[in-house]
This record gives C-alpha cells, structure tokens and sequence, in this order.
C-alpha cells in the first residue's frame, strides 16, 4: 500500500499546492478556449472539446510528476486504462478535465474541472473548480468542506421536500418518474444547469436543497459527492445504495442538502 504520508491526504502543503495547480492549470487551459473551440461527438453521443483534452495532459503531467506513487483515471483514457487504474491497491486520481461540454461548446458559463483520489477503493479527496467564478470547491475525508479556503457547512434544517429548490436531470431518469416529477412538482421549483460536478458543489454552497440524475459516471460524482457529504448533505441511488461503489458503472444520484430531507425526497421519488 503506498505511503500517503508525502500526498495532499496527509500533508497540508501538498493539499495547498494541488489546489493552487489545479487553479492554474484550469484558467490556462480552460478559459482561453472558452466561446474559441468547437466540438466533436464521442461513440457514446457525448462532446468533445480540445479543451478536454488539453486540461486532461496538463493535469496528468503534474500529478504523475508531483505524486508518481497514485495511478492516474481520466475519462478521456480508454476503458482498460480506467479500469486498471482503478483496481489499484495504491490507489488513483479520477479527473474530469471538463464537465458542462455541451454548456463549453455552446458558449453557456456553467462548466468546471473535478478531480478526486481514491484509496483502496475510498473517496479520499476532492476538488471542483469553476474558472469563470473562480471558485474552487475542496474537501478531504473527514476534515470538512471547503469554498475559495472559507468552510462549507450546511445548516438549512429545511425537512420538507415540497419547499425546495431542486436540481434535475430529466433526461435521465425513467420516463415514469421523470413525467411524475414534471407535472406533479414536489418541490417549490427545479432547475438544471447541465454540469454534473457543480451541481453537486452548489447543493453542498446552499444553493438548492434537492438533487436528481438518473445515471453518472465516476469521474461525474467522486469528488462533488465527497464535497456534498463534508459540507453536511447526504445521497444516495434511487434504489437506496451508496453513490459510490467503488465501480464505472453509471449510478443515479439522490441528493439532499440534510439526511432528513434525503429522506423525504427519497419517500417523493418512491411513492408509486
């Protein structure tokens, strides 16, 4: 097992420094492409941007220089190299070197960079950063959240589904559920800002109390799942499991900003 002692898990100058990077190399990469790349479609119908791509080589190239011992897990790799990676008994970096594509392409400023390490199969930190607020969500397990250095927590007592803000991702959800949900509104109202990794991050701000996809990939909830539940909030699967479960598959995600609405939100979205 590798020695996290010299690692941003354990070392507070080297967390200053991934943070500080990872910065950096997102307002380098990310912003002058901005509104000036196009797009191209992936296999699975998905964008792809020189963006993408370039965040995904900057990173890469300063974690495996600055930490070799973490193996690295991107989602522009291919699939065996995700997967070795992620069996790993040393453990391994997850990026998203740009979530909110679509938005990037398309001009629309709700886009971030997310990354994550995971050992031994645990989510162990995370960070999202939004380049065109400037902010940069972080946390580590155990030790709380984190926006632009200033603590994340949660204390909305809110317990009643029907008086928040939700964050929704009707397309993925089962059709049933996503109609029920449209024309019934269990929430005062809905929005979806077409970023995985900030939603996660905003629900963890306050800036909605209720969250809804029907199907993410790792690199989509590793490190905003960890922010949210450090900053106080809770998730789970539409089938009540953990988010996290230490595979690729895609997993949906119920979110809420405290484990008693999660409830709640759990008991609307479950009523048949």
């Amino acid at each position: 097992m590798t020695d996290t002692r010299f690692s941003p898990l354990e070392s507070d100058a080297d967390w200053q420094l991934l943070q500080d990077e990872f910065r950096r190399l997102a307002r380098q990469e990310l912003l002058p492409r901005f509104r000036h790349v196009g797009a191209t479609v992936k296999a699975d119908g998905s964008l792809l941007t020189e963006a993408d791509e370039a965040m995904q080589k900057a990173v890469q190239r300063f974690l495996t220089t600055t930490w070799p011992q973490f193996r690295f897990l991107g989602e522009e790799s291919s699939a065996d190299e995700q997967q070795a990676a992620l069996n790993s008994a040393d453990g391994c970096w997850i990026l998203d070197p740009l979530d909110g594509t679509t938005n990037f392409a398309h001009g629309c400023p709700l886009f971030a960079s997310s990354l994550a390490l995971s050992v031994a199969g645990e989510i162990r930190l995370g960070l999202v950063y939004d380049p065109v607020r400037d902010e940069l969500f972080a946390a580590r397990q155990g030790r709380g959240a984190t926006l632009n250095d200033a603590p994340l927590k949660l204390e909305n007592g809110l317990t009643d589904a029907k008086k928040a803000l939700a964050l929704i991702d009707f397309k993925r959800l089962p059709s049933p559920l996503a109609a029920r949900l449209a024309t019934e509104a269990p929430y005062a109202s809905q929005r979806n800002i077409g970023a995985v990794v900030l939603d996660w991050c905003w629900l963890a701000a306050g800036r909605a109390e209720l969250y809804l996809h029907g199907g993410q990939g790792l690199w989509d909830y590793a490190a905003g799942q960890l922010i949210l539940h450090e900053a106080g909030g809770a998730s789970c699967t539409l089938e009540g499991e953990p988010v996290a479960n230490g595979t690729l598959a895609k997993r949906s995600a119920v979110a809420a900003a405290n484990p008693t609405l999660l409830e709640d939100w759990m008991r609307v979205l479950t009523d048949a």
